[in-house]
């Protein structure tokens, strides 16, 4: 694989780069970059979390060694329950990884955020942070950002002394880290480090419908990996997502960000009398077709259904051993 390739591998199913030419900079000067995603152990990974894990497989794929944080101090300052619960849910998360076929360093936050050097960094940074700069940096990520406590507060500059601790190259996450990115990219070089390059990729909106990302903590909204068959049917019938609409459809944002980068292909399987099988080798096609109205939103849903269920099968069957 040429950078031209690793490039076009890693962009896809991005929102941005922040920046391409510094990705293929640093592709070009570095034999085996590091890249990484964090995530707070508070319950368990749904398909939103599957997004940024397929993203690390992209990556890895284009050479990268990938570190996974399993951010049980970040859990715990952001209200997501006590260290038992968090700790029961981190062996939960290092299981559903290895099931993906991820080959992935998994750190626990525990293991290096208690030191005196990283605390060091974590104060100098607090320093040269407004509590309001802080706060922005959180709207989208701390639970009751309203009512946020302190904790909170330390939280994004965790996140960002994270970055050089690991000794990371790229930073991976959902859009919703960017503010947190962003002013990792202004002080990492203050505090001695690079500014990392970072790469964003979309969240899938809610299964409810519109003016939420999709979560498990809300019945309803979102589908874990370990859901039953029935239960992904179940979940993907009563979704969102109206005949003809493309815009902020979660159906068709899960087909074109979790079935195409594992499956390749997607085919959907309906009577003949309503068109007959159908399989699509890319997501553009589906989409053409679907603002047409010549698929039907419940034949769409009961395609997603079959195909989620051969993507995440390997990942039930190792919770079973």
């Amino acid at each position: 694989m040429d950078i031209k390739e690793k490039i076009a591998l890693i962009k896809r199913n991005t929102v941005e780069i922040v920046t391409e030419e510094e990705l293929e900079k640093l592709l070009k000067e570095k034999k085996q970059p590091v890249t990484y995603c964090g995530y707070e152990p508070s319950g368990p990974i749904h398909l939103g979390h599957l997004v940024t894990l397929t993203k690390l497989m992209d990556l890895q794929k284009a050479g990268f060694k990938v570190k996974i944080l399993l951010a049980d101090i970040h859990a715990y300052l952001n209200k997501k329950g006590d260290f038992k619960k968090i700790e029961q849910e981190m062996e939960h998360w290092s299981k559903g990884i290895k099931a993906l076929g991820l080959k992935a360093e998994v750190i626990k936050g525990t293991s290096f955020q208690f030191k005196k050097e990283y605390w060091t960094d974590v104060l100098d940074c607090s320093l040269k942070t407004s509590i309001q700069r802080g706060l922005r940096s959180m709207q989208e990520i701390a639970r009751d950002v309203d009512n946020a406590m302190i904790s909170q507060i330390f939280y994004p500059l965790m996140q960002i002394m994270d970055i050089k601790h690991l000794d990371v190259d790229v930073a991976q996450g959902g859009i919703e880290q960017r503010k947190i990115h962003m002013l990792a990219r202004e002080l990492l070089p203050e505090a001695g480090y690079k500014a990392p390059v970072c790469v964003h990729t979309p969240l899938i909106t809610s299964l409810k419908g519109p003016g939420s990302k999709m979560s498990k903590s809300i019945p309803g909204s979102g589908i874990s990996v370990i859901d039953s068959e029935e239960e992904i049917k179940q979940a993907l019938k009563n979704a969102y997502c109206p005949e003809k609409v493309v815009e902020d459809n979660p159906v068709l944002q899960i087909t074109r960000l979790i079935i195409f980068p594992h499956l390749n292909t997607f085919t959907v399987e309906r009577p003949v009398k309503f068109g007959g099988d159908i399989t699509f080798k890319s997501y553009e096609e589906v989409e053409e077709i679907y603002k047409t109205g010549k698929l039907h939103p419940m034949d769409l849903k009961n395609a997603v259904a079959v195909s989620l269920e051969k993507i995440t099968k390997p990942i039930r069957a190792y919770f079973k051993k």
